[in-house]
């Protein structure tokens, strides 16, 4: 945490070399991708057990992901293998995103391919990932966070990413203030709206249906009662406020809050390391006070680690410039004066 923090400081950062071909990384992270897609899909005697739980749109994504694929092959395959290939497939599906949008990130915005391949591989090489390969909410909300990192100049599409984040894992919602402060002045009306809209309509989706499989309350009253966000009640899974009152928890979730509101104001002007910074430290800041096995959930945060130790300087990625309300684009383009076709000009008369 205090080397994230110390980074919102750093603006000189030399290009960190590595060591190894592009083809020699390739080669290697190939075979990660491979033995790791192995270990996700392959059945054992001692299954690992499921690491926290699912947000309840998340678990709904599983679910209909397992209906549709049912209805196809149910005469092959039973429901419960159905559901474990589901989640198995969703979840390399979701750590095939991170390591696109990590590769894309240092081709694009660091103008470096050795780093994006190599910061690719180094997601693959860390134990967190071959351990917790199998778990979808570990990995599905960080691949929408990546991506929106790496179309930051967009801000439509890394609202409408970040919005969808949000609505289907939660605490995404914490990273708003920080992202609004990024776009102040550039886009922070396009983001917000388009975040706004992305989470509504994430939100509606899964209440319509919980209201067509006639479970609507009984979820609405199980989705208010989830006791990991809820500071007065004792942990129920094992994490790092095991066995410890919840009321120690309360401050760490005051400084939390207050750091967030901070990220929305301070530093200005921003750029896409102070991006990456905030990102990573709101995230490792929710597993400081977060109930439900608290301090496991590497994989929400680690591609964010990786993006800020391998980034080099950063000063000139500022988000666009400011294209004015509506009504001065709309005037700016009717005022556009028509292109010149060549050869088409007439002579003036002698």
């Amino acid at each position: 945490m205090i080397r994230v923090l110390a980074d919102l400081v750093l603006e000189r950062r030399p290009l960190m070399h590595v060591n190894l071909t592009a083809a020699g990384l390739v080669c290697l992270g190939l075979g990660l991708a491979v033995g790791l897609s192995a270990v996700a899909l392959r059945r054992t005697a001692n299954e690992q057990a499921e690491l926290g739980r699912h947000p309840p749109p998340l678990q709904q994504v599983h679910e209909q992901a397992t209906a549709v694929v049912a209805r196809t092959t149910a005469e092959v395959t039973s429901t419960r293998e159905v559901h474990y290939l589901c989640e198995r497939l969703l979840a390399l599906c979701c750590h095939a995103a991170i390591l696109v949008g990590l590769f894309y990130v240092g081709w694009r915005h660091y103008q470096e391919t050795l780093t994006g391949v190599a910061m690719a591989t180094l997601y693959l090489l860390l134990p967190y990932t071959a351990y917790h390969i199998d778990q979808l909410h570990h990995v599905w909300p960080s691949a929408f966070v990546v991506w929106a990192l790496a179309w930051y100049r967009r801000p439509v599409w890394a609202g409408f990413l970040v919005g969808v984040a949000s609505g289907t894992s939660l605490f995404p919602l914490f990273l708003l203030p920080a992202w609004w402060g990024f776009y102040a002045g550039r886009g922070a009306g396009r983001f917000l709206i388009a975040a706004g809209g992305a989470l509504l309509f994430t939100i509606t989706l899964t209440a319509s249906i919980y209201w067509l499989d006639g479970l609507y309350v009984t979820r609405l009253i199980a989705a208010m009662h989830l006791w990991e966000w809820q500071l007065w009640h004792l942990p129920a899974r094992e994490g790092i406020w095991t066995a410890v009152h919840w009321a120690y928890r309360l401050p760490v979730f005051v400084l939390f809050i207050a750091f967030v509101i901070a990220s929305a104001f301070w530093p200005r002007p921003r750029n896409l390391a102070h991006l990456i910074a905030f990102n990573a430290a709101i995230v490792l800041g929710v597993q400081f006070w977060y109930a439900d096995c608290g301090g496991i959930y590497v994989l929400w945060y680690l591609p964010l680690l990786i993006l800020l130790v391998c980034r080099p300087n950063l000063t000139l990625a500022e988000p666009p410039a400011s294209m004015g309300n509506l009504m001065t684009r709309l005037t700016l383009w009717g005022n556009r004066r028509p292109a010149a076709v060549q050869g088409t000009a007439k002579e003036l008369a002698v």
